[in-house]
């Protein structure tokens, strides 16, 4: 199983690769759907962030005040790290669920979207490791334009990520975003042919198809073993 790994930062356009990879027939388990879903009212992750935060966090209908609690976490890197710490087991626990679902259902080539990928060290279980790369400005113009949000605090957001060139740095393959997106689909298209390419054999021993294939020959073995004995 080839277990892709897509990170980037916020601006950069990896939300629009991810569904670039949906877009042709490969699987994308995304990590912000996965933590949205452990934030949900009465999860281990909800009761966590609430006791941290406090009940001003919450909407009327009990769920988390997601903008509010980012506008917190953003502006304070200590509170940042503290949100990450307490969602970290649920997080990696869900995302782990869902590689196994798709593992079970035989797909061989997933994509991981994970924003905190290299934060996070999940980085070690993906291959090839795609980075979505922007010029700072490209990522200011862009943030700004779809939040609404002021230079500030558009500043203040790109700031309290990894940077993109340090990113790029850990990268198997970064794809330039700053153009246009015809650029961007021109570029998609050289690396799926790069993740398509024939699973090797250790890719494929990891793929259902390749735990069923061992253990029919080590079961095929313990027969041939029992009737020479």
């Amino acid at each position: 199983m080839r277990i892709v790994g897509l990170t980037g930062g916020i601006g950069s356009g990896k939300s629009t690769v991810s569904n670039l990879f949906k877009a042709h027939g490969i699987p994308v388990v995304d990590a912000d759907v996965v933590a949205r879903n452990v934030l949900k009212k009465g999860t281990g992750g909800w009761r966590k962030v609430v006791a941290a935060f406090g009940d001003e966090i919450l909407l009327a209908s009990g769920e988390v005040d997601r903008p509010k609690l980012g506008q917190i976490v953003f502006s304070d890197p200590d509170k940042r790290q503290l949100l990450n710490r307490l969602l970290a087991p649920y997080i990696s626990s869900g995302i782990f669920l869902e590689v196994f679902k798709l593992w079970m259902k035989g797909c061989k080539i997933i994509v991981l979207d994970v924003p905190l990928l290299f934060e996070a060290k999940m980085d070690k279980w993906t291959k090839p490791i795609i980075v979505v790369w922007a010029d700072p400005e490209t990522q200011l113009q862009r943030l700004m334009a779809r939040d609404g949000t002021t230079v500030e605090e558009a500043e203040s957001r790109i700031n309290a990520q990894m940077p993109l060139d340090l990113k790029r740095t850990g990268a198997d393959i970064v794809i330039d975003n700053s153009g246009s997106l015809e650029d961007l689909h021109e570029r998609f298209r050289d690396v799926l042919v790069h993740v398509r390419k024939p699973l090797t054999w250790t890719e494929f021993g990891l793929s259902r198809d390749g735990a069923i294939v061992a253990f029919v020959s080590i079961l095929f073995g313990v027969i041939i073993c029992r009737k020479a004995l």
